[in-house]
């Protein structure tokens, strides 16, 4: 009897999780579960689709129907997953007609991602509130910018929330964007290197309020305004980007155990606390591979490769899953922001005690035509001297220097290798002196 694979979910961890699954077992019969209209589409793309550098949300579908029927898939859509017998190994399900039917599985994967959370504040409860998760979310944004949305609030200043207010700012709409911390991406960047980044987004003309948290939704029928730090701000559009919270509902209900982040708790080949049950993407806890630590990143490139290694071992094969160390990277009008490792402040909360070694230069030889500014920053562990994160904000070239400066981190590289390292040159490319190496030795000037 062949193999029976269970996946609900069906988008990229899920996706990959079930490729993976097909590649290790041919005969296996896997079924995909979504809740959604469209599955295997990447949300990474919505904001780019608001500010209209994609023309259309369909154009963000990464696997067409053909590739379901290619894979020998059984992809279900506007299905939910309404119940999980771990005991019996079934799974409960209720399509958009209210048709229900019980699935039976050997292996099933959680892959029920996360949901845009709203904290509980005044009047929250009020229509008018947008979220940026799904296609349709994008679509209703784009639908009030049709007709006629001149202002925009969004609140949360992370990733997500700053390309949505590019991406509105590029559809004509006048954005504020409000944050209760005191800097712009917390996650992702230390103040010293946000600041630059915030000046330049207010040059553009996004307007930025830090410091100061959403009190109320205000408005009669509708969020009309909001309350921040005492001072009343009225819009047009209301998007939330607080964040998102991971999706266990239905793994909790199914005796699924939760980690400390409060996702599923997951060993190294993605399985539960339930034999033949795993927890991928954005609902699955991992490890830290710095401080060793639960960390839940919540990045496209992580579900994948979770994704990979649940559907590998979910279909009787071997993979694992070391960990992450949270490597992202964005572009914020012609400025890309990139991160890999700890920040100098999450270094700080982890108990581990850092210096830093920051430089700013040019992508390109100094009399090169076109030539960008960019800036890294290295965080260093003082006592062994290993680089443990990065941070670079610059007009070109900052991915692939994140992507190296990542594999030195899980290399367990020391700040004096990376002084040393051979790197290339020439003049419509790089300078001589390569910036990474350069901010090594600004480290180590303070380590002596």
């Amino acid at each position: 009897m062949p193999r029976r694979i269970v996946i609900i979910g069906a988008h990229a961890a899920a996706v990959d999780a079930a490729s993976a699954a097909r590649k290790t077992d041919r005969t296996a019969e896997i079924t995909l579960l979504t809740t959604e209209k469209y599955a295997g589409y990447s949300r990474c793309g919505i904001p780019f689709v608001i500010g209209g550098h994609i023309p259309n949300f369909t154009d963000l579908i990464v696997y067409p129907s053909s590739y379901y029927q290619m894979m020998k898939l059984d992809l279900r859509r506007e299905t939910t997953a309404t119940n999980v017998d771990a005991k019996a190994k079934t799974v409960e399900t209720k399509d958009k007609t209210g048709k229900t039917e019980t699935l039976s599985y050997d292996s099933l994967i959680f892959a029920t991602g996360a949901n845009a959370f709203i904290p509980p504040i005044k009047g929250r409860e009020k229509p008018g509130l947008m979220t940026v998760r799904t296609i349709e979310d994008g679509e209703k944004i784009d639908q009030t910018i049709k007709d006629g949305a001149k202002t925009a609030v969004v609140m949360g200043a992370g990733l997500i929330g700053l390309e949505v207010a590019i991406g509105l700012h590029e559809r004509g709409l006048k954005a504020t964007v409000v944050e209760m911390l005191p800097q712009i991406l917390p996650v992702m960047l230390d103040a010293d290197m946000a600041k630059g980044v915030q000046e330049m987004l207010e040059q553009k003309g996004i307007k930025i309020m830090i410091g100061k948290g959403v009190e109320e939704f205000i408005g009669t029928d509708k969020v009309t305004g909001i309350v921040a730090a005492g001072e009343q701000i009225n819009a047009d559009v209301f998007v939330s980007a607080f964040g998102v919270r991971a999706n266990t509902d239905l793994a909790q209900k199914a005796g699924v155990a939760l980690g400390e982040t409060k996702a599923i708790k997951v060993n190294t080949r993605m399985e539960t606390n339930l034999p033949g049950v795993y927890a991928i993407g954005d609902c699955a806890e991992c490890t830290n591979l710095i401080n060793q630590r639960p960390a839940l990143p919540q990045l496209g490139t992580v579900a994948v490769r979770q994704g990979k290694v649940a559907g590998t071992n979910a279909a009787g094969g071997y993979a694992i899953f070391p960990g992450v160390l949270g490597s992202a990277v964005t572009k914020f009008f012609d400025t890309e922001i990139g991160v890999t490792g700890l920040t100098e402040l999450f270094a700080k909360r982890a108990g581990i005690e850092t210096v830093t070694g920051t430089i700013s230069g040019k992508t390109r030889a100094q009399y090169y035509p076109g030539a960008q500014p960019i800036k890294v920053k290295v965080v260093v562990e003082k006592e062994m001297e290993r680089v443990i994160g990065a941070q670079i904000v610059g007009g070109e070239d900052v991915t692939q220097r994140i992507n190296a400066l990542s594999i030195g981190i899980q290399k367990q590289m020391t700040v004096r290798e990376l002084a040393k390292s051979d790197t290339c040159y020439a003049p419509p490319l790089c300078e001589t002196w390569e910036l990474m190496a350069l901010a090594a030795e600004a480290a180590i000037i303070k380590l002596r």
